[in-house]
Order: structure tokens, then C-alpha cells, then sequence
């Protein structure tokens, strides 16, 4: 179905609504909806097949049923008493102000999560670096007690060792608060296991990116050093290891003796 006489903006969740009945299977888990022209084949692959097909299995059977929606532009909902409500954005034909663009958003359909992304003036890697971090952010949701207790003992480790640095910004400013306001920072606490959560988050994002893409992590005085990076994904690889003919390490591409 066409959205090209589509006019009047609507909230994501209504957007969702009004065209769940137009999404296409691409698999068990995963169906889509583009609300524009036709996807060819080639964009078909880039933004849906292939960043699909290398998730974990680990990952994609835990997975609740996923809607994914292509929408040229979102727009980001006025703050109300300087909050901003989560899935209030508005889906939009025309290219909103600079300071209310927003590239992805989030919202519960009875049992279906739904992700809507922003295409128009976003590049492939962008958008792949965005649809991993909300399935990070969906297994995060999920993680088991085993996945939980591995990852927290390793950041204990880290903290234990005063290891600088993080993978993204939003760990960084949970580690930095972390820090600035407990003394006994590896106890179990409510301010750790946000971090925790924040640092897997990042982390798992970066790993998937990674499987999928050739991709270089940027290096700053706020990244995590190498060797603790390397770490961790070695972690996650073993907790989640990637689809049969990916790889995720320089040696994974060795071929065997």
C-alpha cells in the first residue's frame, strides 16, 4: 500500500496501527512495512536481509515477533514540562526542523515490538548502527541470569583494576556517575546494574555491528582500551556466537589446517 497521499502527521504507535495489516514476513520473528516506493532488491538486502541474517541465533530465538518500519523522517515531539515521552514521535513525509529530527523510535504493538526507522538523508551504516542498538537494548530486556552475572563479574574486574573508558556515550555517562557518587562501586546496587545494563547495551551493539559490517571503533580518551574491548567481545561471542560463515575476529577468517 502507498503512503504518498499520506499527509497528516501521525504518532508512531497510530502509524504502526494503521498499517500493521501491510507488513511483509521476512521470517519467523521479523516482518517490515516501507512506507514509501517499493524497496529494490539491493536495498532490500542492505537494510533488512543482511543485517537480519547475521543476528546470533542465540539472539534471534529470544527475540519477540519484530515489525520493523522504513518512514523518510521522524520528527521528535515537543518536551512537555522538559520530558520527552518515548515512541511520541511523529512519522513525516516532509524533512522536519533541524533541532526535531530524529532517526528511530520504539513501540509495543500487543506482543509486537516495533521499530520505525528514518531513512531519508541517513546512510546504511547509520541506520545498521541504530537497528543493533535497539536489538541490543531489546535483549538487554531479556538477558539471562547467566549472561547477566558473566557480564557484571567482568565490569567488576574492570572497576577493580580502575580501567578507564567505555564503548559509547551513554555507558560513559553511567560510568562517570557511577563513580562520582558510591565509594564501593562493584556492589550490587541499583546505580551498577544501570550501568551494567547501559555497558552491555553499548557493547552488544558494537559486537552485532560488528558481525555484519567492517567497521573501525573509534578511539578517544573516552574508549575503552583495546585489550579490555577485545575482552568483552570475546565474552559476548561466546555467549552469543555468530551465524555459521561470519566472523567477528581477524583470526575467525583463518582458514583450517
Amino acid at each position: 500500500m502507498s503512503t504518498q497521499g499520506f499527509i497528516a502527521k501521525l504518532s508512531v504507535g497510530q502509524f504502526a496501527e494503521r498499517f500493521r495489516d501491510e507488513m511483509i514476513p521476512l521470517s519467523n520473528t521479523f516482518s517490515y512495512f516501507c512506507a514509501s516506493l517499493p524497496m529494490s532488491e539491493e536495498e532490500l538486502k542492505e537494510y533488512l536481509e543482511e543485517p537480519i541474517a547475521a543476528l546470533p541465533p542465540a539472539i534471534s530465538s529470544a527475540l519477540p515477533g519484530i515489525s520493523i518500519i522504513l518512514v523518510p523522517y521522524l520528527e521528535r515531539a515537543e518536551a512537555r514540562n522538559g520530558v520527552v515521552k518515548a515512541g511520541a514521535e511523529l512519522v513525516s513525509m516532509e524533512k522536519p526542523p533541524d533541532d526535531l529530527v530524529s532517526w528511530a523510535s520504539q513501540v509495543r504493538l500487543n506482543s509486537q515490538e516495533v521499530l520505525i526507522f528514518a531513512l531519508k538523508d541517513q546512510n546504511v551504516a547509520e541506520y545498521h548502527y541504530r537497528f543493533y542498538r535497539l536489538i541490543a537494548a531489546l535483549t538487554a530486556d531479556r538477558w539471562s541470569d547467566e549472561v547477566q552475572l558473566e557480564y557484571s563479574t567482568l565490569l567488576r574486574e574492570e572497576l577493580g583494576a580502575s580501567v578507564h573508558g567505555e564503548v559509547d556515550e551513554e555507558s560513559w555517562t553511567s560510568k562517570q556517575a557511577l563513580l562520582g557518587r558510591h565509594k564501593h562501586v562493584r556492589r550490587d546496587s541499583r546505580p551498577f546494574r544501570e550501568y551494567a545494563r547501559q555497558s552491555f547495551i553499548d557493547t552488544l551493539t558494537l559486537y552485532l555491528h560488528g558481525i555484519c559490517c567492517d567497521i573501525d571503533v573509534d578511539t578517544g580518551p573516552r574508549q575503552l582500551p583495546g585489550r579490555y574491548l577485545r575482552k568483552r567481545l570475546k565474552l559476548l561471542q561466546r555467549l552469543y556466537a555468530q551465524p555459521v560463515g561470519y566472523a567477528v575476529f581477524p583470526e575467525d577468517l583463518k582458514e583450517p589446517a
